[in-house]
């Protein structure tokens, strides 16, 4: 008898330890990063809400801005590969900052584990009330004749800002000036301030200022106009066929992360995704729910770094 209490006794004890050091077993630190107000933050926040009630324990949103967001994919890329520590990466620091600087502390593909995509969208070239265009045609010859001071904002050196920007200048010759920020959000308040002309902007930020008539729509990003806004055309339609520059954010883990961990957050992040009230309010601020397997993930990663390692080239985009 003595003799099977105490076997009893070891096997609540292992049963206890091991759910103890399962996942999750504490809080949950989603990292974007950008400052908040931009898109990569206001996506987080709205998933990071449903996922801490369906994963039993707070998601904190943690805003690791810096480096066109290269700062937070390294901090996860070295984090505890225990499934507590989760990236809503972007464009820029997944696909296109390999390709720009030398010696980046991270390889997102060996140091980073693809769980789903989470949104894609187009982007919006905008202006503030004072420039005076309306159209794609009047921003290019406005920028042409003021001789390469007309200024373009964006998240940051890579990001999907700043890579439609360099793509439009590369196909239509306009000579316009970009300049970095350490987010969306901080873009957004210099163009309402008139410090910079212009932003190749989320929907999300550039939308309230749309409706407020603080700011001015010029084109979108994608092939096709968006059903957020569809009276805005794209670039293709403006003048420059062919023309296509989809913004995406996707989430990613360190690499070691066991595969039951990985594969428990796709599965709840694939049903956060398809709740229709995750969609309404991710579809309100103009970005299209995009769930997907773990194996689509790393194909579209490995794809758009190929692509954005051609763009890279031959714009001469560097880090400095």
């Amino acid at each position: 008898m003595r003799i099977l209490i105490a076997a009893l006794l070891g096997a609540l004890f292992v049963a206890g330890a091991a759910a103890q050091g399962g996942f999750p077993s504490r809080p949950i630190t989603m990292v974007v990063g950008f400052a908040p107000g931009g898109g990569t933050d206001t996506a987080a926040r709205i998933i990071a809400k449903a996922a801490s009630e369906a994963l039993g324990q707070p998601v904190v949103v943690d805003n690791r801005a810096g480096a066109g967001g290269n700062i937070a994919c390294e901090l996860v890329a070295k984090a505890a590969p225990d499934g507590h520590t989760i990236l809503l990466g972007s464009v820029g620091p997944l696909t296109v900052a390999p390709h720009m600087i030398k010696n980046l502390p991270y390889d997102p593909l060996k140091d980073l584990a693809p769980v789903t995509m989470a949104v894609t969208f187009a982007n919006v070239l905008v202006v503030h009330d004072e420039v005076p265009v309306r159209t794609l045609a009047e921003y290019v010859k406005l920028a042409n004749e003021k001789g390469g001071t007309l200024t373009y904002g964006s998240s940051g050196i890579g990001g999907a800002g700043h890579l439609s920007g360099e793509l439009f200048r590369m196909m239509s010759g306009v000579n316009i000036v970009h300049v970095p920020y350490k987010g969306g959000g901080p873009a957004m308040q210099d163009l309402l301030g008139k410090q910079i002309a212009s932003i190749f902007a989320t929907p999300i930020s550039a939308g309230p200022h749309i409706k407020s008539g603080r700011i001015r729509a010029i084109a979108v990003t994608s092939l096709q106009r968006t059903g957020f806004m569809p009276d805005v055309p794209t670039i293709a339609e403006s003048g420059y066929a062919g023309f296509e520059a989809t913004n995406w954010y996707a989430y990613v883990l360190p690499a070691k992360t066991s595969n039951e961990i990985v594969e428990r957050w796709n599965r709840e992040l694939v049903k956060i995704l398809n709740d229709p009230a995750v969609r309404a309010a991710l579809l309100a601020q103009g970005m299209e729910p995009s769930p997907s397997s773990r194996e689509a993930l790393a194909a579209t990663i490995k794809r758009e770094y190929d692509t954005w390692a051609r763009v890279v080239k031959a714009a001469n985009i560097t880090a400095n």
